[in-house]
């Protein structure tokens, strides 16, 4: 495992070296977290590890393992169905707060990255591509405490192994979703936005009760 990633570079606290390994998949749901072993990981003392950990625990995305220690968290079926409708919730907010904010080189912005997405075709940078074009639609509705918020949720998303883009139809599916969301932000409709919104994030939700079949059938 290789938790020097891109980063873990001078500038990042230990806490965001530890968020950034969980997102990219280096530390996965179940791995025991020793501060030991992590902090000479990194050469850096324990104390600051510790914190992290701490951090990382009072978030939920730790938790007590079977043995004395951490371990980076599961999200079970019922805190999933939780985190998406509370997901699909600040979506709307996020769409209605864009339709009145978003500058017009904003959303021209949003259409070149749907655009950029169309010629995509691994799902590992469709994902990617996925989480950069919704925190373009945050950023865009001028709201750092809605920022922050879903910010939050996309760090308890990253603890789900796998992605949606992975499953047969579901990269056209969104690809168009995507491009609904931007047309209704161009027109400034804000009922279609939110619409077109809640819309991706219910069936961002239906792919992945599909991969949890498929993990555990």
């Amino acid at each position: 495992m290789n938790l020097k990633s891109a980063d873990a570079d001078v500038t990042s606290s230990p806490f965001e070296v530890l968020i950034a390994a969980i997102e990219h998949g280096e530390l996965k749901s179940g791995e025991r977290l020793q501060e030991i072993r992590l902090a000479e990981q990194f050469g850096i003392s324990r104390t600051p590890i510790r914190e992290a950990l701490h951090r990382l625990e009072t978030l939920g995305l730790a938790e007590p393992g079977p043995k004395r220690g951490l371990i980076v968290a599961s999200l079970s079926y019922e805190r999933l169905r939780q985190l998406f409708a509370v997901r699909e919730g600040l979506e709307r907010l996020a769409m209605q707060l864009a339709v009145a904010t978003a500058s017009d080189e904003e959303i021209a912005l949003l259409q070149d990255m749907v655009n950029a997405g169309k010629t995509l075709t691994d799902s590992k940078a469709l994902h990617d591509h996925n989480r950069i074009f919704h925190r373009q639609i945050y950023r865009s509705t001028h709201n750092p405490y809605l920022n922050e918020t879903l910010d939050n949720l996309r760090i308890h998303l990253s603890l789900l192994r796998g992605t949606t883009y992975a499953l047969s139809g579901r990269t056209e599916e969104a690809k168009l979703e995507h491009q609904a969301i931007v047309d209704a932000l161009a027109r400034r409709d804000s009922e279609a936005a939110q619409e077109a919104g809640c819309l991706h994030i219910r069936n961002g939700y239906r792919a992945r009760l599909a991969i949890i079949s498929q993990i555990e059938g």
